[in-house]
C-alpha cells in the first residue's frame, strides 16, 4: 500500500472520529491511528481535509447547525462600524508586556486586529476567530484554552480551560456580551461561556466590558455578571 493511500485512509478515519465527537485530542487521535502526533499534523497539512488542529485538539472547520439564538456567522457583520470603534478605544488600554484575556464573539476580533504592533503581550483566548487572527503574530504570545468545541460560537469549554486560567495572572480582561441591562445584568447566549467569563473576572486586575451600542437594554439567556463588576464599560 502506498504512503499516499495510508495517509488518505488515516484522514478518512480521522474525519469520521471528529464527526462523531466534534472535537478530538491530538494525542488521542495519534494513538487511535497508530502514528505519531507529528504524522497526524503532517497528514492534515498535506492532505485535503476540512479538519484543523488548534491548542492540541482536532476540530472540523465546517460550520454546524445550532439551536441557539446566536450564531457567529449570522452576527459577525452586524454593527461592524460600532464594533470597530469600540475596539479601537479598548486597544488603547493595552500596554507593552501586558497579559490580556480577549473574549469570544463578533466584537472582540476587531480588538485582536487592533493590538499594537511590537507590544510583546500575551493573549489568552478560547475562540477560533481570535486565535486565527493572532496565530501569525510573532510579537504576541498566544495561549488558547482548549476543551469541547462549540461551532455555533467558535469557542471552547471545559475544566481544562478553567484550570489553565487559574494559573494565569491577567493584567486586563476584555469581555464581550450579548446584552447589558441595568436590572438583569450582563448576559450572553451560550451557557458554556459563563464559567470561563466568571473565572476571568476573578483573575483579572482590570475588567472591561466591550460591547457596541446595540447591546444596551438587551437580555440574553445566560447571566454571568453585573455591571458593577467591571472597571469600565467600553461602548460606541
Amino acid at each position: 500500500m502506498s504512503k499516499t493511500s495510508r495517509k488518505d485512509q488515516r484522514l478518512a478515519r480521522l474525519a469520521a472520529l471528529v464527526g462523531a465527537h466534534e472535537v478530538l485530542r491530538l494525542r488521542d487521535a495519534a494513538q487511535l491511528l497508530g502514528v505519531s502526533e507529528m504524522t497526524v499534523r503532517r497528514d492534515m497539512t498535506e492532505g485535503e481535509t476540512a479538519l484543523q488542529c488548534l491548542g492540541g485538539y482536532i476540530i472540523s472547520s465546517q460550520p454546524q447547525s445550532s439551536g441557539s439564538d446566536y450564531v457567529l456567522d449570522r452576527e459577525k457583520d452586524s454593527h461592524a462600524a460600532a464594533k470597530d470603534l469600540t475596539c479601537l478605544a479598548a486597544s488603547q488600554l493595552i500596554e507593552a508586556h501586558d497579559t490580556v484575556f480577549i473574549d469570544c464573539g463578533t466584537t472582540t476580533p476587531y480588538l485582536a486586529q487592533r493590538i499594537p504592533q511590537n507590544s510583546h503581550i500575551t493573549v489568552v483566548c478560547y475562540s477560533l476567530n481570535i486565535a486565527e487572527i493572532l496565530a501569525s503574530r510573532t510579537d504576541v504570545r498566544l495561549i488558547v484554552l482548549g476543551g469541547l468545541y462549540h461551532p455555533e460560537a467558535a469557542s471552547f469549554s471545559g475544566a481544562e480551560g478553567i484550570a489553565t486560567l487559574k494559573q494565569i495572572n491577567l493584567n486586563k480582561a476584555f469581555l464581550s456580551a450579548g446584552g447589558f441591562d441595568e436590572q438583569h445584568g450582563v448576559t450572553c447566549s451560550h451557557f458554556h461561556e459563563v464559567p470561563i467569563k466568571q473565572m476571568v473576572l476573578q483573575q483579572a486586575m482590570k475588567k472591561y466590558l466591550v460591547i457596541d451600542g446595540s447591546k444596551h437594554g438587551k437580555v440574553r439567556a445566560a447571566c454571568f455578571a453585573s455591571g458593577e463588576e467591571f472597571d469600565a464599560i467600553i461602548s460606541r
